[in-house]
């Protein structure tokens, strides 16, 4: 996806680099930055490595991190 076509402030999507979920929170620089579902620490992306996600793999990452939380002392 080029720099052009990156997803838009608040939409989902995913980092094919390594496969993170994230809601894109803006542009800094060449970057658009991610955030993950549940909250946490941005992220900065190429617009090449960001691509559309579907709302299943958002619901997948939102477990995963919640599942995670529950592990914590």
């Amino acid at each position: 996806m080029s720099r052009d076509e990156a997803p838009e402030p608040g939409a989902y999507a995913v980092d094919v680099r390594d496969g993170r979920v994230g809601r894109v929170m803006g542009r800094v620089g060449t970057y658009v930055q991610l955030r993950p579902p549940g909250g946490g620490k941005e992220w900065d992306c190429p617009p090449d490595d960001v691509r559309p996600v579907a709302l299943g793999e958002v619901l997948r990452a939102r477990v995963r991190e919640i599942n995670a939380e529950g592990r914590l002392p």
